[in-house]
């Protein structure tokens, strides 16, 4: 038997969702589907612009301040649009947690493992839905620990 390493959250959620079909992280209608993959492209870039922010202030007294504001202006922008989502729903895609929530509170996770919670403050839905699932056992049991 061959044995693959998956290191994508949306790789790991597809294939899980087809390996246990149920529940779904994927909605059933189409439109609701390539809405749920949207989400899941914006969580995916929150977590690029996390990671490109880390590796930029690591560099110290080498650091581009210019790099780290465009870096965080995008995170903000997607906190954002994050937050909005949660205006008419318990989750970010809809009522039912989906593949959106797996990709964003993976890289919510990684930005206050690395960033701390201070963006908490500013974006209270968000914070909330960030706390309501790590009482859920699959997801504080694999987050980073500091």
């Amino acid at each position: 038997m061959t044995s693959f390493v998956f290191w994508d959250s949306t790789l790991i959620v597809e294939y899980l969702d087809e390996t246990y079909p149920q529940p779904s992280f994927y909605p059933g209608s189409r439109i609701e589907r390539l809405c749920c993959r949207q989400g899941e492209e914006l969580a995916d870039s929150l977590i690029d612009n996390v990671v490109g922010l880390w590796y930029e202030t690591r560099k110290g007294n080498q650091a581009d301040f210019a790099t780290q504001a465009k870096y965080q202006s995008s995170i903000n922008r997607l906190l954002g649009v994050f937050e909005q989502k949660l205006t008419n729903s318990a989750y970010l895609l809809n009522e039912t947690l989906s593949a959106v929530d797996v990709a964003a509170i993976s890289g919510l996770g990684y930005y206050s493992l690395r960033f701390g919670n201070n963006w908490q403050q500013e974006y209270p839905k968000l914070s909330q839905w960030f706390k309501v699932l790590h009482q859920q056992k699959s997801v504080y049991s694999t987050m980073p620990k500091a």
